[in-house]
């Protein structure tokens, strides 16, 4: 036991002291933020340019209806023919052009629009025309039929659904998308760190083996305690970034919530408590939506599968790296090592999401390849505590079996070299 302490402790203070691993700790959420807000900055830019569309309106019925905005400034070009108009259009580089011919119903002119663009059309652009077009015949429609537009306007109905649960807490209606982002964020970040720890044990394998430093080292520990140190070393080094990150994430909440001034007490529905801005009112049932979601059980569980689900693929990758002589013969066997974690993410996203306790995403989260990564998606939308400890008893089980298995391989494979293995000659290995 001395020498895997000793094991552990050096492989700790290596990652931890490695200065990638310093910066990366604390530049990590700014780059994260700063992504996001990059992302938004460039979405706001890109939708700034005005969108130029000039328009042939044969009928004489829709030009008071193309009114400019922000975003589309139109060109009036009745009084040109198709041909003409588009020949302007072309040397005055616009977007498009817009014609509506004169039909004898409303029912052809609905068939019969067309937009010319070189570029495929702003969709969004191509929406509100659509929707000028269709308003104004469906209006022209209700007068063909002698029916009162003022009374059909005056019978329309917005309906705006406050969401409540029965104690009379309100929520947002982002609820559910808030849930969507934090599963996603959890099982997304924890197939990158499986990804990115795992492959270091492998590396830190291949370069002592390289090295031939292994050969010193296997004379006085065994092979077992010495993967068993690089597992729980690198884990630890994980698990201590993973907190400070835990730490400024928290900071960052609260600050948010404080500069917004919301209560993460649930908004009452008693008339004494009132919102002045209804801006505000949805950042604090947002917020608030964030307070209510299981934070302590998400970020228990994203340290119980963070660990589980690294020591069991971490157990593969130092098994990879000892049967291999380098990172290029590693690559051989690296789509069956992060296939079940891409499925866990395909699984997450389109079955969890869509449905957190169907069929599917219940199975993928018992299924240890796959459930650090499902069940974290799932645990924001509420799991039993049942399912939950089902799914850790599963993964503790195959951790074991696994470790057991890569320590066979392991122990053959770090005194080979020269030679790559085949999949044939490492199933020899595991009969030794």
């Amino acid at each position: 036991m001395s020498n895997l302490r000793l094991i552990i402790k050096r492989e700790f203070i290596a990652r931890v002291r490695n200065r990638t691993f310093i910066v990366m700790t604390f530049l990590s959420p700014l780059i994260v933020i700063g992504m996001v807000s990059l992302i938004a900055w460039l979405a706001t830019i890109n939708s700034e340019g005005v969108y130029k569309v000039a328009f042939v309106d044969e009928t004489g019925a829709f030009y008071k209806d193309f009114v400019n905005s922000e975003t589309t400034y139109y060109i009036n070009y009745s009084d040109l023919s198709l041909d003409k108009a588009k020949d302007s259009v072309i040397i005055k580089e616009f977007n498009g052009l817009l014609y509506i011919p004169n039909k004898k119903n409303n029912s052809e002119i609905a068939k019969s629009v067309q937009f010319y663009v070189d570029e495929s059309p702003n969709i969004s652009i191509l929406n509100d025309i659509e929707k000028i077009i269709a308003n104004k015949l469906t209006t022209n429609n209700f007068k063909e039929k002698g029916l009162d537009l003022n009374a059909i306007r005056s019978s329309e109905a917005l309906v705006n659904i406050e969401i409540e649960n029965f104690s009379g807490e309100k929520t947002s209606k982002m609820s559910g998308y808030i849930k969507m982002i934090f599963g996603g964020a959890a099982g997304y970040f924890l197939m990158m760190f499986i990804i990115i720890y795992g492959n270091m044990v492998m590396r830190s394998v291949i370069e002592e083996k390289s090295n031939r430093i292994i050969e010193i080292i296997i004379s006085s520990v065994k092979p077992m305690q010495l993967m068993l140190g690089k597992i729980f070393g690198t884990s630890f080094a994980g698990i201590l970034q993973f907190i400070i990150w835990v730490i400024l994430g928290g900071t960052l909440l609260f600050t948010i919530s404080f500069i917004f001034g919301a209560d993460p007490q649930p908004l009452s529905i008693e008339p004494s408590i009132t919102v002045q801005d209804d801006y505000q009112q949805d950042i604090q049932l947002i917020i608030q939506d964030i307070f209510k979601l299981p934070l302590g059980i998400l970020l228990s569980s994203f340290l119980v599968y963070f660990l589980g689900g690294y020591f069991l693929y971490s157990a593969i990758y130092a098994a990879i790296g000892a049967a291999v002589d380098s990172e290029t013969d590693s690559q051989q066997f690296m789509l069956p090592v992060i296939l079940p974690l891409m499925l866990g993410i395909y699984v997450g996203f389109f079955s969890v999401i869509e449905n957190p306790h169907g069929t599917i995403s219940t199975v993928f989260s018992m299924i240890p390849l796959t459930s650090p990564i499902v069940m974290l998606m799932r645990i924001p939308f509420g799991v039993p505590w049942w399912e939950i400890l089902i799914s850790i008893l599963l993964l503790i089980g195959s951790i074991i079996f696994i470790i057991w298995l890569a320590g066979k391989i392991y122990k053959v494979g770090i005194l080979m070299y020269g030679k790559k293995p085949t999949y044939k000659e490492i199933f020899k290995w595991i009969k030794y």
